[in-house]
């Protein structure tokens, strides 16, 4: 395995910017990043960014520097490239995660502020925060977990539908469709054969939405859920920092700043 850096080329934020892949092993980059004392936020789904003012630190670390299209080239022939739109943010690929139903599959978490290809989409989620900043979670008899309210999609509805439809079913609140705002989508990679998901209609969508009111009451409408509750940052971590799709609520919300 090789570390691979571009020169820095990339304007932003007052710096030019280097990209730094692995042609084998995303745990493999991100030790190397740790190591290196690059931010978890420098992350991008598929390579670090890197500031011209630590260019020569991650060199003399042992990355090899090359130019950008050669990076590019190695890092497609590793397989570890992340499909992105312009303007998304490629949080994380999680690897091996499995389901309740005994699928499944490997997944990008990637964060965006527009709604991803309808067509693709088979089921939406929620995070619903409240005027004070907590969160809405919900447990999932099925799966056996902690997660912002979320389902499977239902005949025609929209995504708009799905995710009201959801919150409604699991929270009892009903939610203004024109207040949720995209931030981002989970994207799965088939691995089951008997998944629920399939090759072109494998995207989750996620939305946001904040209340103008603090903790309004919650209820079931459904049986699919054993309790829901309103919890604060620190107890949004602490309840779901090991599901999968955990660096997506970070990213979006910034959960783990300071």
């Amino acid at each position: 395995m090789t570390i691979w850096i571009d020169p820095p080329g990339w304007a932003a934020h007052g710096h030019l910017w280097s990209h730094l892949v692995s042609d084998e092993s995303l745990a493999e980059l991100h030790e190397f990043a740790r190591a290196g004392g690059l931010p978890p936020r420098g992350f991008e789904g598929d390579h670090y960014d890197v500031p011209d003012v630590r260019y020569a630190a991650v060199v003399g670390a042992g990355a090899v520097p090359t130019d950008s299209r050669d990076l590019v080239r190695r890092l497609r022939a590793s397989g570890l490239r992340m499909q992105k739109g312009k303007g998304e943010t490629g949080v994380a690929r999680v690897e091996g995660v499995r389901f309740a139903d005994g699928s499944s599959a490997d997944v990008d978490l990637i964060a965006s502020g527009r709604l991803a290809a309808d067509g693709r989409v088979f089921a939406a989620m929620v995070f619903v925060r409240d005027a004070e900043g907590s969160f809405a979670v919900v447990h999932s008899i099925r799966r056996g977990q902690w997660g912002a309210p979320g389902g499977w999609r239902e005949g025609s509805e929209t995504m708009h539908e799905n995710a009201v439809r959801e919150v409604r079913e699991e929270t009892g609140l009903d939610l203004d469709p024109g207040g949720l705002v995209p931030c981002g989508y989970e994207r799965f990679h088939h691995r089951s054969p008997d998944a629920l998901w399939s090759p072109g209609r494998d995207l989750l969508q996620a939305f946001r939405t904040d209340l103008d009111v603090v903790r309004p009451p919650l209820a079931s409408r459904l049986d699919d859920t054993s309790d829901r509750r309103w919890v604060t940052p620190q107890g949004f971590d602490a309840l779901c920092r090991g599901e999968f799709w955990w660096p997506l609520a970070q990213r979006v919300f910034d959960l783990d700043a300071g």
